[in-house]
């Protein structure tokens, strides 16, 4: 495996992991009622407190 398809694999990887931080982002930022509705796993887990992160970007699926 050359240098330059490492770089480009972990580009594409940081780039996929970017856009689910986004988009997880703008769904926290909905209100609850909402998440509920499309069926957002971490809306039940409002009453108990636990928020569940994106992960380590590199490896994460």
């Amino acid at each position: 495996m050359s240098i330059l398809s490492s770089i480009g694999r972990l580009a594409t990887e940081f780039s996929a992991a970017r856009a689910r931080y986004q988009t997880e982002r703008a769904i926290h930022a909905l209100p609850i009622e909402l998440q509920k509705d499309i069926g957002w796993p971490e809306a039940a887990d409002v009453k108990t407190g636990l928020r569940h992160g994106v992960g380590s970007w590199a490896g994460a699926k």
